[in-house]
C-alpha cells in the first residue's frame, strides 16, 4: 500500500509561486512513476504533470509547460510541483498520484493523495 500526503497549498497572487509537496509513504515508492492532477471549481480532474520512477522523463499539460516543474526525491519519498507564474485559472484543488506498476505509456494511478486547495488571486 502507498500512502500520500500533500501539503504546500495556499493563497497566492496571480504571477506568484508556490510548492506543492507530497510525502509517499511504503517501500514501492522509489519504483512508482508520480503525478499531479488538479480539479478547479466546476470543472473536471485534469492532469497537470508526471514523473517517471527514476526522475528522468517528465511531462506537462500544455496549459503549464514552461511554469510548473515537476521533481522527485526518492530518499525523502517525496514528490514536489514548483508552481510559477501563477494565473487564477490555476485555482484547483491539487492531488498527487502514484502508479505503483510503473507503467509511463499506460500509467494507472491507483493511489491518490486527499488533495491541497491552490487558490489564485487576480
Amino acid at each position: 500500500q502507498v500512502q500520500l500526503v500533500e501539503s504546500g497549498g495556499g493563497l497566492v497572487q496571480a504571477g506568484g509561486s508556490l510548492r506543492l509537496s507530497c510525502a509517499a509513504s511504503g517501500r514501492t515508492f522509489s519504483r512508482s512513476h508520480m503525478a499531479w492532477f488538479r480539479q478547479g471549481p466546476g470543472k473536471e480532474r485534469e492532469f497537470v504533470s508526471a514523473i517517471s520512477w527514476s526522475g528522468v522523463a517528465t511531462r506537462y499539460a500544455d496549459s503549464v509547460k514552461g511554469r510548473f516543474t515537476i521533481s522527485r526525491d526518492n530518499a525523502k519519498n517525496t514528490v514536489y510541483l514548483q508552481m510559477s507564474s501563477l494565473k487564477p485559472e490555476d485555482t484547483a484543488v491539487y492531488y498527487c498520484a502514484a502508479d505503483p506498476l510503473s507503467s509511463w505509456s499506460d500509467p494507472r494511478y491507483s493511489y491518490w493523495g486527499q488533495g491541497t486547495q491552490v487558490t489564485v488571486s487576480s
